[in-house]
């Protein structure tokens, strides 16, 4: 399955963006999407992620209760809502897949990836 990732851009400490993740090439049945992102000469971490149903939800513990993971299957994307940013998330963010039931944090279980989109948040 092929990801794009969209929706980055540069705000200001305390906006919101929604980053969308978009799938082609094939359904999203059945599959798991995370969030990661990377913040310049850092690793790659985990931020969200969701089941196929919707039902198995699981967050980074920096972003609960800021960032908000959803989906949309008849749309084959899946949605990244972040409120209250803070320039800490600033980063790369990167949208994955992969076909397993529970949600998983771990970046080795995804073997799909779309390319990052940019989030910039300036203090």
């Amino acid at each position: 399955v092929q990801l794009q990732a969209s929706g980055g851009g540069t705000v200001q400490a305390g906006d919101s963006l929604r980053l969308s993740c978009a799938a082609s090439g094939r359904t999203l049945r059945g599959y798991v999407v995370g969030w990661f992102r990377q913040a310049p000469g850092k690793e790659r971490e985990f931020v969200a992620s969701i089941s196929y149903s919707g039902g198995s939800i699981e967050y980074a513990d920096s972003v609960k209760g800021r960032f908000t993971i959803s989906r949309d299957n008849a749309k084959n994307t899946v949605y990244l809502q972040m409120n209250s940013l803070q320039s800490e998330d600033t980063a790369v963010y990167y949208c994955a897949a992969t076909p397993f039931f529970f949600t998983d944090y771990r970046t080795a279980t995804y073997g799909s990836w779309g390319h990052g989109t940019l989030v910039t948040v300036s203090s």
